[in-house]
């Protein structure tokens, strides 16, 4: 009895063990599970973090490979900056070589001007001195016919008129001998005035041709560079060709008595100073351009503290715009400003329309 309540006691406790097993392999697969979850996610999270990191390292080099590029380019251009440095300084010899080389061959066309007109000088006094000569050989001559004559005439002549006659036939020659020494002068005198006539003429024909040379060369650029503004400046109102110039309004780049660009005038400028920056490239050194901005009013009169008159305000509107060309790459030594006031119009009368075609700024390419 006691044996069968043992076996019985023993037989309850195993279901109490089978189920905290239960629990417990549970609670392990629980774990198990949020172990390999975990696994999971952080695997994703190290895979996106390798991405990320792949990407960057992508970049970088496609960086480092833009970074050499620059660096190129950047070598590149100094090499080109350093060649046209040496360019120009080498062409600026040439230009300096050329003008003293124009300036002595000036200086000899006038030193042999000056010769040319000494020499003339001298002709004319070795003529006169030769026609003095030979007046006084005349008379000589003349006074020596007259004492043959008397000694012809007269049987008994003494020693003292041989001596006179020989004296005077020694004088006659002598008198011959120098006539024939200075015509041989005169002669030699003539021919080298000659000569020295002609190297003039030749040496001003070469100077003519080498000015006629450089002005056709300058009058090729300047019709390119109006061509190129009238094809960028079009046919805008305000801005006319008067011959050899450009005439642009002054409403069109200043406010009214005011010497100050304004925005659009400003553009337009700068347009202008590139097409001309472009062209002064081919312009070779020797030719000594120049783009002179002229400044022109209307003749209403103007007092201000800062313009008394329209002298003032012509020249400051012409130094406004040279300053801005300047400012855009065109070497200051090619830029000249001037103002003339309303001493130059180009309409004559007194209506708001004449007024307004005299205030103007013109551009002239010309040659200093």
């Amino acid at each position: 009895m006691a044996l069968s309540r043992r076996r019985q006691h023993s037989f309850d406790i195993w279901p109490g063990f089978v189920d905290a097993l239960t629990t417990l392999l549970m609670i392990i697969i629980f774990l198990l599970t949020v172990f390999v979850l975990a696994q999971f996610f952080l695997s994703e999270a190290l895979s996106g973090r390798d991405k990320a990191l792949d990407q960057l390292r992508t970049e970088m080099s496609d960086l480092v490979n833009v970074l050499a590029l620059e660096k190129k380019t950047s070598e590149d251009l100094r090499g080109q900056v350093a060649n046209l440095s040496t360019e120009l300084q080498t062409s600026v010899g040439l230009r300096d070589q050329l003008s003293q080389a124009l300036s002595a061959m000036e200086l000899r066309a006038t030193t042999a001007e000056g010769d040319a007109a000494k020499m003339a000088s001298d002709i004319e006094a070795l003529a006169a001195l030769r026609a003095d000569l030979e007046a006084k050989v005349k008379d000589a001559l003349a006074d020596v016919a007259k004492k043959d004559e008397a000694l012809i005439t007269e049987k008994n002549l003494s020693e003292t008129a041989r001596a006179q006659v020989a004296l005077l036939n020694q004088q006659l020659r002598t008198l011959r001998d120098q006539i024939g020494q200075l015509s041989a002068a005169l002669d030699a005198s003539e021919k080298t005035a000659k000569d020295q006539q002609v190297r003039i003429t030749n040496l001003g024909s070469r100077l003519n041709a080498a000015l006629a040379s450089r002005v056709q060369e300058l009058t090729k650029f300047r019709s390119e560079f109006f061509g190129r503004l009238r094809d960028i400046l079009g046919d805008q109102p305000g801005i006319r060709i008067v011959g050899d110039r450009f005439v642009f309004q002054s409403e069109v780049l200043f406010a009214a008595g005011s010497s100050e660009l304004n925005e659009e005038g400003g553009k337009q400028i700068a347009q202008l100073a590139k097409t001309l920056a472009e062209i002064a490239k081919k312009i070779p050194d020797d030719i000594d351009w120049v783009l002179q901005v002229d400044g022109h009013t209307d003749k209403q009169p103007i007092a201000t503290a800062r313009f008394p008159s329209n002298w003032e305000l012509s020249t400051a509107r012409s130094t406004s715009v040279v300053r801005l060309l300047a400012r855009e790459g065109i070497p200051p030594q090619h830029l000249a400003a001037a103002g003339f006031g309303e001493f130059q119009p180009l309409e004559p009368g007194d209506d708001t329309a004449a007024f307004a075609r005299n205030r103007r700024i013109e551009l002239k390419l010309t040659q200093r």
